[in-house]
């Protein structure tokens, strides 16, 4: 018996009638009389004795509508795991995050994600790319978000956003008084930089290679929230990624971009051989979305901290 045999015969012994099982089904009696004698001539077995409008069970219809109603809550089963996992169910995603996109964007993603799923589980932390690239390849992640790109023969990237340098400085700093700072504007200052050996600090000095107005520093970092708390507390002004920046109370620290200064793509990183869930696809659309919210133009302008008077 398929399915819908099975479907129909259950019908015609809940309802006792054709005429009832009909209905139950909302289909036409002479599709279930025709059912059900197909069925019997599959089986050979007289299943319903008919008279007076009423079919009567024969012993063997009630044994099989036994194993029937055995099948039929595995089936109710198997339709509340699927509807189970279309609220994320049994479902779980593990996400990496590089730190600057770890402060806001990603965590916003996560608690959209948590709220649209509510039964799913989701594990979160910051990671360096040749972490997020050992978790990735052995299957200990499933998604990332890395603002460096990553090149790997199993694992696959796909932008979903942009960052740019910003510089840093205390509030209330005479920079602050610009819409834009260039290079030029922070020659004057203390300098707090990145280490060379970070990724951060490659990509600035290949930038201030350009520019030989920057000073050198006396202070240096290895992460964009050190450097923030630093220039918070006076040790000067830093380069860092505009994520960081955005990040900080404004109260404590003031941020302006830097003109001509290059921007870099974000990319949501997986492993290309094992397929995403759905739970998965759904996140990185809210991280792409959270970014082009970052760079939507605020009253048809582009966005950017106000210049004070």
């Amino acid at each position: 018996m398929n399915l819908r045999q099975i479907e129909v015969f259950r019908a015609v012994m809940l309802a006792g009638s054709v005429t009832g099982a009909a209905r139950l089904l909302r289909v036409s009696q002479p599709g279930i009389s025709r059912m059900l004698s197909h069925v019997e001539l599959q089986l050979g077995v007289r299943l319903f004795e008919r008279g007076k409008g009423r079919l009567r069970p024969t012993p063997e219809a009630r044994a099989l509508h036994r194993e029937v109603e055995q099948v039929y809550r595995g089936v109710q089963r198997i339709d509340a795991c699927a509807g189970a996992l279309r609220d994320g169910a049994h479902l779980s995603l593990r996400v990496l995050a590089s730190p600057s996109t770890a402060l806001e964007v990603v965590p916003r993603a996560v608690s959209q994600l948590a709220l649209q799923f509510p039964q799913a589980r989701i594990y979160m932390e910051t990671a360096l790319v040749r972490d997020m690239v050992s978790q990735l390849v052995n299957n200990e992640a499933d998604i990332a978000v890395s603002t460096l790109a990553i090149e790997h023969a199993m694992l696959v990237s796909q932008p979903v956003g942009r960052w740019s340098l910003t510089c840093v400085f205390p509030a209330g700093h005479a920079l602050a008084a610009r819409r834009s700072v260039s290079p030029r504007d922070i020659a004057g200052e203390r300098l707090i930089s990145f280490s060379s050996d970070t990724p951060q600090g490659r990509l600035i000095s290949d930038w201030r290679r350009q520019h030989a107005a920057l000073p050198s520093s006396q202070i240096e970092v290895r992460a964009g929230q050190v450097a923030c708390s630093l220039a918070a507390c006076g040790a000067g002004v830093a380069i860092v990624d505009d994520l960081t920046a955005r990040a900080w109370p404004t109260d404590r620290l003031g941020f302006r971009p830097i003109a001509g200064s290059p921007t870099f793509e974000i990319f949501a990183v997986r492993n290309e051989g094992a397929p995403s869930s759905f739970l998965a696809a759904a996140f990185v659309e809210k991280v792409a979305a959270g970014f082009r919210e970052l760079a939507r133009p605020a009253g048809g302008r582009a966005r950017r901290p106000a210049a004070r008077p």
